[in-house]
């Protein structure tokens, strides 16, 4: 159990450089296409649906990142009026609620990405990109997200990680 989890966070930090090298591409793109449109009065083709893709691409991939590292929004007041048994059912349910919509999420994704893939479908643009593409981020990004809630419910069940990262007192000053 202890090699999955560790193997799932190290999945799981690749995914966040994928994701910041992405954000940095487009980031670089946009320079470039500023750079064409208005120093070298050029057309841009490819630019605009690269930026695009790429933001997207990057907010799938780095959500099991996000998720290791607990930079999600939470609110924390329910579990910090909570005793231990109570924290520990709630981050559970949370966890397994999260887990499931994400499962179906990356099934549907998958499903999306095999219709764009067999189906042929490309951008109605210029740049004609084939959208099985773009569209591969969804299921590997929600998959491996999947896999990370999946080590985060064994981490929590084996005591390897306290509920909400609150220590395990029943008797906690609100500061």
């Amino acid at each position: 159990m202890e090699a999955f989890i560790n193997s799932v966070k190290a999945v799981s930090r690749l995914c966040g450089i994928i994701a910041a090298t992405l954000v940095l591409l487009a980031i670089l793109v946009v320079c470039q296409m500023v750079f064409m449109r208005y120093v070298l009065n050029a057309s841009t083709v490819w630019q605009t649906e690269f930026v695009i893709f790429s933001l997207v691409g990057a907010t799938l991939i780095g959500s099991p990142y996000v998720l290791l590292i607990k930079g999600h929004v939470n609110v924390d007041l329910l579990p910090l009026y909570l005793g231990r048994r109570g924290r520990f059912a709630l981050a559970l349910l949370a966890n397994f609620g999260g887990l499931a919509f994400c499962a179906l999420l990356g099934w549907m994704g998958y499903r999306l990405f095999d219709e764009a893939l067999t189906k042929n479908w490309h951008t109605d643009t210029v740049w004609s990109l084939p959208l099985w593409i773009p569209y591969i981020s969804f299921p590997i990004g929600i998959g491996l997200l999947c896999l990370q809630y999946v080590a985060d419910i064994l981490a929590l069940a084996s005591g390897r990680e306290m509920p909400f990262d609150i220590p395990n007192k029943d008797h906690e000053t609100l500061s």
